[in-house]
């Protein structure tokens, strides 16, 4: 039972999880920080205070606070925005720039008629044996 239990946690997969949460842990800090000090102020200066968290309803008794929902969502979308501005396009933009392999040729092609996936040199499509011309296959 040891053994079993030592190789699961030895398994490669569940240490990559364990260091992305962790990552993923601090890497919300320092952008929850990013938001709160520096986003949100130019927010602020611009537009007013961007707090909703007094903004409430009634109905029949009811008191409906969607306040806080709407301080929630909008803390969501800038968070996403500048994760997405600042970090998603500049690390994949530095990962094309950075790309050593050379581009893949497909191995396959469309039918024409059916619309499915043949191999490049075939001469009939094996969906809907329609003939289709074959295309030079380069060497190596």
């Amino acid at each position: 039972m040891l053994k079993d239990f030592r190789q699961f946690i030895l398994r490669g997969s569940l240490v990559d999880l364990a260091v992305a949460v962790v990552i993923g842990t601090a890497f919300t800090a320092v952008i929850a920080a990013f938001v709160a000090d520096i986003i949100t102020p130019l927010i602020a200066a611009i537009g007013g205070k961007p707090d909703f968290g007094a903004l409430a309803f009634t109905i029949n008794g009811s008191h409906f606070l969607y306040g806080a929902f709407l301080n929630a969502l909008v803390t969501f979308l800038i968070v996403a925005a500048v994760l997405f501005f600042f970090v998603i396009r500049p690390v994949n933009m530095l990962m094309e720039r950075r790309r050593t392999e050379p581009d893949v040729e497909s191995t396959t092609r469309e039918c024409p008629e059916c619309l499915s996936q043949i191999p490049v040199g075939a001469r009939r499509c094996a969906f809907c044996a329609a003939q289709v011309e074959p295309v030079a296959v380069a060497s190596a």
